[in-house]
Parts: structure tokens; sequence; C-alpha cells
């Protein structure tokens, strides 16, 4: 099968794939150049890969709990990753902690988004960390992934009031919103070739970042 001369993605997924289903949209409409070529989950009969179907993008399981430990599963899933040959590999909701050996191979191309303003509240449970703590603005982070979790240098953040009456879930409704938005404006840049990464600094338009880009600053 002959490929498409736009830059190749896979979308690595664990659960629903809401930011799975913002990328479909925005290549579908022109606002991603690029081309999603594959949909992998760790977990067998998740929605997300329904989403994939319905998009006629080949979607594949790579159950983790088929394998005796995560360097195996994380061989296994950088050769499926591989037979793509991708450009950008992106983690929507794909809720596992990735080897060395994996953050290394992808050094560069691999991104992932964050429920928080990284460096805060990293890991799980971060809405509900975010009102325990009393903070006024939360949002998302998309950074590129290196061997710490959720340490990786940050792109660009998007964030929203954290409101009297919040509760965990209302909060995460509308950074699920910013989400949606932000994480198919990262992928547009990298398929342009205006984002990349260089000795563990992000570069936008040749120019290194000296703090995140902040949503809707740069939304050209």
């Amino acid at each position: 099968m002959r490929r498409s001369p736009l830059p190749g993605i896979v979308v690595l997924i664990s659960g629903s794939g809401t930011n799975l289903q913002a990328l479909i949209d925005a290549a579908a409409d022109g606002r991603i150049h690029g081309e999603i070529r594959a949909v992998i989950s760790n977990r067998p009969e998740v929605a997300g890969l329904d989403r994939a179907r319905r998009a006629d993008i080949p979607a594949q399981v790579i159950n983790h709990r088929d394998f005796p430990d995560r360097g195996t599963f994380d061989q296994a899933l950088m050769a499926a990753i591989d037979r793509h040959q991708p450009d950008l590999v992106v983690l929507a909701g794909f809720m596992r902690v990735l080897t060395p050996a994996f953050v290394a191979h992808y050094e560069g191309r691999l991104i992932n988004i964050h429920p928080s303003l990284l460096p805060d509240f990293r890991g799980l449970h971060t809405h509900e960390r975010a009102l325990e703590a009393g903070v006024q603005q939360h949002g998302c982070s998309i950074h590129f992934v290196n061997t710490e979790l959720d340490g990786g240098p940050v792109i660009l953040q998007a964030s929203v009031p954290v409101l009297p009456d919040d509760t965990p879930q209302t909060l995460a409704a509308r950074v699920q919103q910013q989400e949606h938005q932000a994480y198919p404006q990262v992928v547009r840049w990298f398929c342009q070739g205006r984002l990349t990464l260089r000795n563990g600094q992000v570069w936008f338009d040749e120019q290194p970042l000296q703090a995140p880009l902040q949503s809707p600053a740069a939304n050209d």
C-alpha cells in the first residue's frame, strides 16, 4: 500500500479516546496536515478503538497483561508502532509508564498531554489535588516525553480558572475542552516542521522556548 506523503502519526490510547477524536477531526478537516496511520491500545474493547475504526484508521490492541514485564511489552509496542513508520507518536490518555528504551527510541517525536499545569500535580488525580491545594488556575500541558514521569519539556499549556463551586468533575470537563483545542494545535505545528526538540529544549519557529507557549496566545 502506498503511503501518504503527509507526516505519519501513531496514537496510543488506553480508554475512551476523546483527545484521539479531536485529532481525527482536525486531520479530517485539514487543520492537521498529517496522516493518523494507526491507533494502538494497551486495553481491549475501549471506546477509542471504535473511534479509530469509524474513521477507517487501523486499530490494534497490545494488551500489557499478556506480557511478563514492562520491558517486553514495550518491545512489542515499539515493533507495532514502527511498522507504520511514524514521524510522531502521540500519547492520548495512554496510561502506561514507558521504559527508558522506549523513550529513547522515539526521542524528539513522542508527545503527551497531562491534565495539569506542569510541573504542578504530576501523576494521577490532578483535578482533585488542584481543588485540595486551592489553586486559582488549572489546565493542561503538552510536553515532549522523557524518562521522568510527566517531566519532559513543556510545549504548550492551556489554563482555566478554578471556580468556587467546582467539583473534580466540572473542573475536569473544562480542562478537557481545552485539551481538545490544544492537542491538535501542537500536532499541527509538529507536522508543519515548526516544532522540534533539540538537546532537551523545545524549539518553535527556529527559536528556543524560554517558557511554554500559552493557548490561545499562539494559535496561528
